[in-house]
């Protein structure tokens, strides 16, 4: 079975890398060492969709991205990742998203892209980990602003893995596309002032600006939260499939570290932010803290 996941990633990275060009089952067996029918079996029984539609989703949505981030034409972007005519483009973004390429942009709708995750990753699960290896942690003092957090709400998840059973993993899709302070989606462990009865701890969103007046996808809510100061603590780079180990070794550095050293105490009065893990960066997670008082004695 690891021969075929591994078969399989290796055509996801293919695809991935190779978005642009025109793809072939020729190819994708080339890379996946099994013959064109098979490799289109197993593409299909691991990812849940033939490569045609697991290649024809992925162009529509890195699509969105450059006509979001990068202000090209329409007619630029459609030719560019390979689409035969504007018309057949446009149509299928509409068939994807629910609105044409120029409403999108114009309007800055909420949709949901298709971000999928290598499948050599599904097989991961948080378990214990020996924590002998010691690593790097990287710790920084900074200053958020006051702003708003689009958030949705689980039930009861206190961690990624319940929250994306209770909620999906596809919300993160979805805010990747929203516009953020930071440039990027949060995900929040929220202290009880935030939550709302019968909601979870853990939680994902975007931050905006305190005057954002924009669309709130259906199901998020909006949260004000105070200009706060955070300590920041980063890992070491580290292999995609260690991820849990990484997050872990922030984690118990994080619990290991005394702020007044430093002249600050915990405030757990604000949320705890985690960014997405990647391998490239490290991983990062926020702790909010509070200037120590001294004493008069």
């Amino acid at each position: 079975m690891q021969e075929q996941i591994l078969a399989v990633q290796k055509m996801q990275d293919y695809i991935d890398t190779h978005l642009q060009d025109e793809i072939t089952m020729a190819d994708l067996s080339r890379v996946s060492f099994f013959s064109p029918w098979y490799s289109y079996r197993l593409f299909q029984q691991y990812t849940g969709l033939t490569p045609s539609a697991y290649i024809r989703r992925l162009r529509l949505s890195k699509s969105a991205l450059y006509l979001k981030n990068h202000g090209l034409r329409i007619a630029d972007v459609a030719f560019e990742l390979g689409f035969g005519s504007v018309d057949g483009y446009q149509r299928a973004f509409f068939r994807e998203f629910g609105c044409n390429p120029s409403e999108y942009v114009k309007e800055s709708i909420p949709i949901i892209l298709f971000n999928p995750y290598g499948v050599k990753f599904r097989e991961v699960r948080k378990e214990p980990v020996n924590m002998e290896n010691l690593q790097c942690v990287f710790i920084q003092a900074i200053r958020k602003p006051e702003r708003k957090v689009l958030v949705k709400r689980g039930i009861k998840a206190e961690d990624y893995f319940s929250y994306c059973e209770e909620v999906g993993c596809d919300v993160w899709n979805q805010l990747i596309n929203m516009d953020s302070l930071s440039g990027e989606p949060v995900s929040m462990w929220l202290p009880e002032l935030y939550k709302k009865p019968h909601t979870s701890t853990y939680v994902q969103g975007v931050e905006v600006p305190t005057d954002y007046h924009g669309a709130i996808p259906e199901g998020f809510d909006v949260i004000l939260l105070p200009e706060t100061e955070y300590l920041v603590f980063q890992g070491e780079p580290f292999e995609e499939e260690k991820y849990c180990e990484a997050i872990q070794a922030v984690q118990k550095a994080m619990d290991r570290y005394d702020p007044s050293i430093i002249g600050y105490e915990w405030d757990d009065s604000s949320p705890r932010i985690q960014l997405e893990p990647r391998g490239t960066r490290g991983y990062i997670e926020l702790r909010a803290v509070k200037r120590k008082l001294e004493s008069p004695y």
